[in-house]
């Protein structure tokens, strides 16, 4: 039997990303989606970007980054506007309410992350990001998603 399976790595990263997910959501804190504050910390370091650029960013599709732009529209934290040189193409823009949450939500990640990272050096992290970043690679989206 490989180490591989042993280690029962699919069932191990799902139970991982939906017991972070749940956590997440739980914390009387939390304001935004992890995909929210995925956009709010690309507009934190630089505001203005294309959709589709903030899409790529997060791993989302065309539809999917509409979905969610608009959903944070509707909370006032970003807003959308026609790009000055392409009038077909849309760029996303924080609002000061979404400068406001963006600074408390990686006030959050960062707390996340240093209990994500308790009790493991940080070669052996940057291993299981390596690991997990080359996921991307192995298995990249489709041309539909």
């Amino acid at each position: 039997m490989t180490a591989a399976r042993h280690h029962r790595l699919i069932y191990l990263l799902n139970v991982a990303q939906r017991r972070l997910q749940r956590y997440m959501a739980a914390q009387p804190e939390s304001e935004v989606t992890p995909s929210q504050a995925g956009l709010l910390f690309i507009l934190g370091r630089q505001d203005g970007v294309l959709m589709g650029e903030a899409g790529a960013a997060l791993d989302l599709g065309p539809a999917g980054i509409s979905g969610l732009v608009d959903r944070m529209a509707a909370a006032r934290l970003v807003e959308r506007r026609a790009d000055r040189e392409d009038g077909r193409a849309w760029r996303v823009w924080l609002t000061p309410k979404g400068r406001a949450v963006e600074v408390r939500a990686k006030a959050a990640a960062t707390e996340i992350n240093a209990a994500l990272t308790e009790g493991f050096s940080s070669a052996e992290i940057d291993i299981v990001a390596r690991w997990l970043t080359s996921i991307q690679t192995k298995f990249p989206r489709t041309a539909d998603e």
